[in-house]
């Protein structure tokens, strides 16, 4: 009779243990279910965000490319303007030259 209580009380405090654990480790499931979710929620929203910025970041880099060769066209146009401004500039010392060549020949004639 003792040992049949025992048993009996043996076997309701295992089998409340085991009661007791499994709701605890299906609380710990749900608890870890629920961050995966959020933690899914949170790559999702980085990912596109690193979609965004990566867009950004191309554009911007188009954009520098573009003002690259324009850069590279106004230098272009630069150099030009300088060797034309430099040949202005003797034609008008010839031009100056002459003029006074001109004037010397005119007071030389009078």
């Amino acid at each position: 009779m003792f040992f049949e209580w025992l048993f009996f009380t043996a076997l309701i405090l295992f089998v409340t243990y085991m009661i007791i654990r499994v709701f605890f480790y299906k609380h710990v499931a749900e608890k870890e279910e629920k961050n995966s979710a959020v933690m899914k929620l949170t790559l999702q929203e980085a990912e596109i965000l690193i979609r965004k910025h990566q867009l950004q970041l191309q554009r911007a880099l188009g954009n520098i490319d573009i003002l690259t060769d324009e850069l590279s066209n106004l230098k272009n146009e630069l150099k030009l303007i300088k060797q034309r401004n430099s040949q202005y500039r003797l034609e008008s010392e010839k031009h100056k030259t002459r003029i006074k060549d001109l004037e010397q020949k005119i007071e030389a004639l009078l």
